[in-house]
Parts: C-alpha cells; sequence; structure tokens
C-alpha cells in the first residue's frame, strides 16, 4: 500500500516541466511572454526569420553558413545552461541523476515548446561512437535559402555546443540530410571531429544519410 507520507516525501516529479500549458505564460495587453519561472521569451515571426537570413546574405555573402553555425554555438551553450538549471531546479537533483527517458521527454517537450520543431535520438551506431540527432517541421530551415546542401547551420551549432557539454567531450556536428532537399526530417550526426571527416565528404557528394551512416561505420571496422 502507498503511504500519503511516502507521496509527500518523492520529490521525483513525473510530470513534464516543459508542457506548453503549463510553461509559456502571457499577457496579451502588454504583449509580454514568459516561461513557468519569470524568464521573457521571445516570438519570431516568419518575417524576421526572413530577415535574418537575408540581411547576413547581404552582409557577409558565403560568410553567413560560418555565422549561423558560430550563432548556434552560442545558443546551444547558453541553452544548456538554462536547460540544466530549470530541470535541476524543478526535480530538486542534477540533471545527470535523471533517467534517459525523463531526459528525452523534457528535451523533446522544450524542442516543441519553444517552437523548434519535433526532435529525437537514435541511438542505433552509440557503440560505434556517433549519435544521430533528428529534427523534423524546423522553421529556422523551413525559412533558410535554398541551396544545394543541408542548410541547418543554426541547429548544427547547437546542437554541437548542447550535446559536448552533456558529455563533457568537444563534438562535431554534420547534417547528412534536411528538409529544404526534400527530406523528411533532418539529420545530424555527432561525434569526434576527426571521425567524421567522411560525413562532411558525403554530404558534398550528395550521399544519403544511410550511405553516410555505412561509410562512417566501416572506417572503424
Amino acid at each position: 500500500m502507498v503511504l500519503v507520507a511516502d507521496l509527500l516525501a518523492d520529490n521525483n516529479l513525473t510530470a513534464n516541466y516543459f508542457a506548453s500549458d503549463v510553461y509559456v505564460h502571457g499577457t496579451l495587453e502588454l504583449g509580454l511572454l514568459e516561461n513557468r519561472r519569470g524568464d521573457r521569451l521571445l516570438a519570431l515571426p516568419s518575417t524576421l526569420i526572413r530577415a535574418i537570413y537575408s540581411g547576413l546574405d547581404n552582409e557577409t555573402g558565403q560568410a553567413a553558413m560560418l555565422v549561423l553555425y558560430n550563432c548556434g554555438r552560442w545558443w546551444g551553450k547558453n541553452f544548456y545552461t538554462r536547460f540544466c538549471e530549470e530541470l535541476t531546479d524543478y526535480h530538486n537533483r542534477s540533471i545527470l541523476s535523471l533517467s534517459m527517458a525523463e531526459f528525452m521527454q523534457a528535451l523533446q517537450q522544450c524542442w516543441v515548446t519553444h517552437g523548434w520543431g519535433q526532435i529525437s535520438l537514435d541511438k542505433t551506431y552509440q557503440s560505434q561512437g556517433f549519435l544521430v540527432v533528428k529534427i523534423r517541421s524546423s522553421a529556422f530551415i523551413y525559412y533558410a535559402p535554398k541551396l544545394e546542401q543541408p542548410v541547418g547551420f543554426l541547429e548544427m551549432g547547437a546542437l554541437q555546443a548542447f550535446f559536448s557539454a552533456l558529455s563533457d567531450q568537444t563534438l562535431h556536428c554534420v547534417q547528412t540530410e534536411c528538409e529544404s532537399l526534400g527530406a523528411e526530417e533532418n539529420c545530424f550526426v555527432l561525434g569526434l571531429k576527426e571521425r567524421l571527416t567522411l560525413a562532411e565528404t558525403g554530404v558534398k557528394q550528395g550521399l544519403s544519410h544511410n550511405e553516410i551512416m555505412n561509410l562512417l561505420v566501416a572506417q572503424g571496422a
């Protein structure tokens, strides 16, 4: 039998902290958005996202990709810090003590609630030293200029910084499939930089995600 006293003493909260209906608070009259801690949130209309891409292209030309990537790294580093702080405060324990199910539920809901699309992890190649992150319905990619290569430079930098901090390793990230090129989802591969050289070459050659992953696995065989 479960005792009421035991329930009151249990600090392991199971509700999803980032659930949209409780995480985002707005004041329509003042035009303010805040999260449940009272931190300000910013809504980015599609016209602003397009303008950012257009302005970067006009001001920096081909360097726009590098600028977006570096902005993503800054975003990912700060996002990791905030993500850990909020979950630690909510669960009253370190993020490292959370189960993988709890961590993934929080990350997926956080991504959706902030309007960044749907994120998932593919651990198929974890034993070979690679982590595949998949994102669907990315607004940053949807409104990006169409190129003959994947255009998720912002998210590539963000994922690299986030998972580098999480794993306490310096990871590299390569996007292998992109919605802008007709793929069903955006695929990003994370691993040590020297082991992802073949992935970067495969992207330039127009290889599919599966073909690139086969090359990466074969190099370690």
